[in-house]
């Protein structure tokens, strides 16, 4: 019997902004992963009112703040899942990314740009862009993961 997708919402670099279309696009998700640059405990209160919420800390974050580690993995159906910031790797790219860590799905921050890339063995990595305030000319966004059994898919969806 084939299972339920598992949805996650996937947001980054939110540096204390919570927009109020993020209750909207992620009010079907069953998880809400946050890949740092938070910005406050406020952002994750209102993430976790959504869906339970794992989040890690980016550059602006506490970095010893124990709910905030720097990286987190977990498991979503019948893959892994790594979350970090990506500024520990400098300039992250989703090359680099591959390079360093394990994981089926590979979720990251820090440049603020969205990004969907896929391995040639199929690993996927995702940058959900930045939530927040607007920076670099850039459209505010956020990601949908979806994981039915070994496989994995997102997309990216721009916010207002």
């Amino acid at each position: 019997m084939p299972r339920s997708p598992v949805v996650i919402g996937l947001i980054s670099d939110t540096h204390g902004l919570l927009r109020p279309e993020i209750a909207t696009v992620f009010a079907n998700v069953s998880l809400i992963i946050h890949a740092g640059d938070v910005g406050g405990p406020d952002v994750l209160k209102q993430l976790g009112a959504i869906s339970p919420v794992e989040a890690v800390s980016g550059n602006v974050d506490d970095r010893f703040d124990p709910m905030l580690p720097m990286e987190r993995s977990l498991p979503v159906g019948n893959l892994m899942l790594h979350v970090s910031h990506g500024d520990e790797l400098g300039s992250p790219t989703p090359e680099r990314l591959l390079l360093r860590y394990a994981g089926d799905i590979l979720v990251y921050g820090h440049t603020h740009k969205a990004v969907i890339f896929r391995d040639p063995e199929g690993r996927l990595v995702v940058n959900p862009g930045s939530a927040g305030p607007r920076r670099f000319k850039l459209e505010p966004s956020v990601a949908i993961l979806t994981v039915t059994s070994r496989t994995a898919d997102a997309r990216i969806v721009t916010l207002s």
